[in-house]
C-alpha cells in the first residue's frame, strides 16, 4: 500500500479523506505521526496555502503528499474567513476552537439578512516537494448560514451551514452522505481522479 503523508494533524480530515482515497488503496499518514511540524501558511488564498504545506511535508517525509485547506466564505462579508477560517474567533477575543468559531459567526450574522455562503476545500497533491505538477482540486458547496447550531455529526461550521437541497445542515446528515456532497467530498473525488490519470 503506498504511503502519502497528509499536512495535517485534523483528526476529521485525516478520516474524511482516507475514507474518501480509499479506492486508490493508499494509506494516508498524519504529519504528526511522522514528526513534521507545521507549515507556515501565510497566504491569503487556499490554493497557495495548501500547496506551500504540501511541499513542506513531502520535504520532511520523502513521500508524496496532500494538503487541504479549506474554509468558509460568507457572502455578506466579502468572502471571509476564507483562509483564517481556523482562526475566525480569535479576532472577537475568544480561543480557537470550533464551538467559538460558530458562536462568533452567529454573532456577527446576527443582524444580517443575505446568509449565502460556501464552503471551500482546496486539495493539492504533489509526488516530491520539487513536483512541478502538482494535482489541485477544488470543491464548493453553497448554503446558508443557519441561525442557530443544529445536528451533531461533523465539525468546524456543519451546525451552522445549511444546506438548501437536503433541506438540514451538514451536522445533520448522515456521514456517507455528507462525505459524498461535501466541499471536501466533491475535492476529494475530484482528487482521486486526477491521481488516476495522472500518477497510477
Amino acid at each position: 500500500m503506498k504511503r502519502i503523508v497528509l499536512a495535517s494533524n485534523n483528526a476529521g480530515k485525516l478520516a474524511e479523506l482516507q475514507a474518501m482515497l480509499a479506492p486508490l488503496g493508499v494509506e494516508l499518514v498524519k504529519q504528526g505521526d511522522l514528526n513534521i511540524p507545521e507549515a507556515d501558511e501565510p497566504f491569503h488564498t487556499f490554493v497557495e496555502n495548501a500547496l506551500a504545506k504540501a511541499r513542506h511535508a513531502s520535504r520532511y517525509a520523502g513521500l508524496p503528499a496532500v494538503a487541504d485547506d479549506a474554509g468558509l466564505c460568507v457572502d455578506a462579508f466579502g468572502g471571509l474567513p476564507g483562509v483564517q477560517t481556523a482562526f475566525y474567533a480569535t479576532q472577537f477575543g475568544y480561543t480557537k476552537s470550533d464551538a467559538n468559531n460558530v458562536r462568533a459567526l452567529l454573532e456577527q450574522m446576527q443582524h444580517i439578512d443575505n446568509r449565502r455562503a460556501a464552503m471551500v476545500s482546496t486539495l493539492v497533491a504533489v509526488r516530491s516537494p520539487e513536483d512541478p505538477e502538482p494535482l489541485v482540486a477544488v470543491g464548493r458547496v453553497v448554503g446558508e448560514i443557519a441561525r442557530a447550531p443544529v445536528g451533531s455529526n461533523g465539525f468546524g461550521f456543519d451546525p451552522v451551514m445549511f444546506i438548501p437541497e437536503f433541506g438540514q445542515t451538514f451536522a445533520q446528515l448522515p456521514n456517507a452522505v455528507k462525505n459524498a456532497n461535501s466541499h471536501r467530498g466533491r475535492s476529494a473525488q475530484a482528487m482521486l481522479a486526477l491521481m488516476r490519470e495522472r500518477w497510477l
